[in-house]
């Protein structure tokens, strides 16, 4: 039996819909190993999902015992392994796991929970919404601050904005904000306009930061604005030129579309509270750079560190 072998207590998983991400956990909360694979939900089958996560932790596993794995993510969802039915909100993020399910597995070295999403019906005040992967992360950041309240974002393709009261999701909403960049940069006419950004580079950053302000203050008027970035790459002869020139009108455009998200997202924000992100660096600091073109402060939380918190306070929930 190796080292790791002896130690392991517990394994946390992200599955999401393109990658598996698993980490052999000792009974202390901390990281052992840690490994991967390209193979989420859109590329399996049911049927698929045990061998697929053998493939990754079987080195892990001992001969004899049952090893417990928290599963986040699409893996839970109804087109994953087996549908971890939603919670409906208001949730406190402490008890995920009472909601998760146990699939049948052949291997009895294994027992496995799917821990559920968060559902929120619509009302006159709230939209009918979906997260499933997100909750957990929020979890983790409970699992360090029990009775956390206030406003939280996830940047991402969908990205989520969460209202946590005393440590549970009272409401939440998706912004589509990514995806709407991603199809307008790549798919409509903007596409011979934009290149990729650097917000590192002061032009880049100052047309983000102007773009974020602009919306912000008139979101009514973000169709027109958007046609307005292909004519000044047309007509706007103070821009530079060459790829300098795409970075320039792609930061405009990303600073367009997550102003719009924080028109409606930071609408209910009080004077001087702050906002908690959580996500990768990347993401974080461009949202944290927007939030601060418009005057509110930021706390950041890395992606990787709140989903193990999570996935840690649901494992010790259930033992």
């Amino acid at each position: 039996m190796s080292e790791l072998t002896h130690a392991l207590a517990w394994i946390a998983v992200d599955w999401g819909s393109s990658n598996l991400r698993a980490w052999a956990m000792d009974a202390q909360g901390n990281v052992l190993d840690s490994a991967s694979r390209e193979r989420g939900m859109l590329s399996l089958i049911p049927a698929d999902y045990e061998t697929t996560l053998l493939e990754v932790v079987d080195n892990w596993l001992p001969s004899s015992g049952v090893t417990p794995v928290m599963v986040c993510g699409m893996a839970g969802a109804r087109q994953g392994w087996q549908e971890a039915a939603y919670l409906a909100t208001p949730t406190r993020l402490d008890q995920l796991s009472r909601g998760a399910v146990m699939p049948p597995l052949a291997d009895t070295r294994l027992r496995v929970h799917l821990l559920p999403g968060l559902s929120q019906t619509g009302s006159q005040s709230h939209a009918f919404d979906v997260m499933r992967g997100e909750e957990t992360q929020l979890a983790g950041l409970v699992a360090k601050s029990p009775h956390f309240s206030g406003h939280v974002c996830l940047p991402g393709t969908h990205a989520k904005w969460a209202r946590l009261t005393n440590g549970a999701v009272s409401e939440f909403a998706t912004y589509l904000t990514g995806e709407l960049y991603q199809l307008l940069a790549q798919q409509s006419v903007l596409k011979h306009s934009v290149g990729q950004d650097d917000l590192h580079h002061d032009g880049c950053r100052q047309a983000f930061t102007q773009a974020v302000n602009a919306t912000y203050q008139a979101p009514e008027h973000f169709s027109q604005r958007l046609f307005g970035v292909r004519a000044k790459d047309l007509l706007d002869n103070t821009l530079p030129s060459g790829d300098a020139r795409g970075a320039v009108l792609a930061a405009h455009l990303s600073g367009m579309a997550i102003g719009m998200e924080l028109a409606g997202a930071c609408r209910e924000l009080s004077p001087g509270e702050s906002v908690t992100l959580i996500g990768n660096e990347a993401l974080s600091r461009r949202y944290a750079l927007a939030l601060q073109a418009l005057g509110i402060e930021t706390q950041r939380v890395d992606g990787d560190t709140a989903v193990l918190a999570g996935l840690t306070l649901a494992y010790q929930s259930t033992r």
